[in-house]
């Protein structure tokens, strides 16, 4: 390990809330608890903002993989700050592969990558097809980050559609897309849960996070809950 991985380390344990800590282990069932110091977002997100740029950031980068869960949300909000859309993007692809939860997977997300999208898209679609299951992970969530509202396509529903797993975290995910898909483009995902295109479980966990969301009509909602109730 380098002096200013060693350094960061150190600030990491500095900020330590054990309190938090056992909080964060309850929520990440798949991270052996002694990977999690206890250091809270925003904490991780400052330290990301005084090491972006930095030789002891740019060090902290090439240290992969990292012995604990904050050095990888640390590592996702560094990736965050990178302004090239090429840089960020090969930091993501060496990033992925370590990524054991779904927490770290689902806060990584460069900001170049939304004044990119047209780029995005090749990437984001060999993710969802990848043998890891945070990458799949990954995939289906920039592609409902960046792909459900003024460049949706209705392949992309299919794209989402098609992802066979039964990996949890993944499951989630696909019907994580589909209740924001329903509420973002109502006519287009709703013969997804309408009709038995998705898997039974994945159909009905669609409808509840939908049934669950702020997005969604109460005229939208009636119907989902029709929709429930006949299954």
């Amino acid at each position: 390990m380098s002096d200013a991985a060693q350094q960061i380390r150190q600030k990491l344990f500095a900020m330590q809330d054990e309190s938090y800590q056992a909080f964060q282990c309850r929520l990440m069932p798949t991270v052996p608890p002694e990977r999690v110091i206890g250091v809270r977002i925003p904490a991780l997100r400052a330290l990301a903002r005084e090491l972006a740029g930095t030789p002891e950031g740019e060090a902290f980068l090439g240290q992969l993989p990292h012995a604990y869960y904050e050095e990888d949300n640390l590592h996702g909000f560094l990736l965050e700050r990178i302004r090239d859309y090429d840089a960020a993007l090969a930091g993501v692809e060496a990033f992925l592969p370590y990524i054991d939860n779904w927490a770290t997977c689902d806060t990584t997300s460069p900001r170049v990558f939304a004044k990119n999208t047209d780029r995005l898209l090749e990437p984001v679609r060999r993710w969802m097809g990848s043998d890891r299951v945070y990458t799949v992970r990954y995939g289906l969530g920039m592609l409902m980050r960046y792909y459900l509202d003024d460049g949706f396509r209705p392949e992309y529903l299919e794209w989402a559609g098609a992802v066979d797993s039964e990996e949890y975290y993944v499951r989630m995910m696909v019907a994580w897309f589909f209740a924001t898909a329903l509420a973002k483009q109502p006519e287009a995902a709703w013969p997804w849960v309408a009709e038995p295109r998705l898997s039974p479980w994945v159909r009905a966990k669609a409808i509840q996070k939908a049934l669950e969301s702020r997005r969604i009509t109460p005229e939208q909602k009636q119907a989902l809950r029709a929709l429930r109730d006949s299954l």
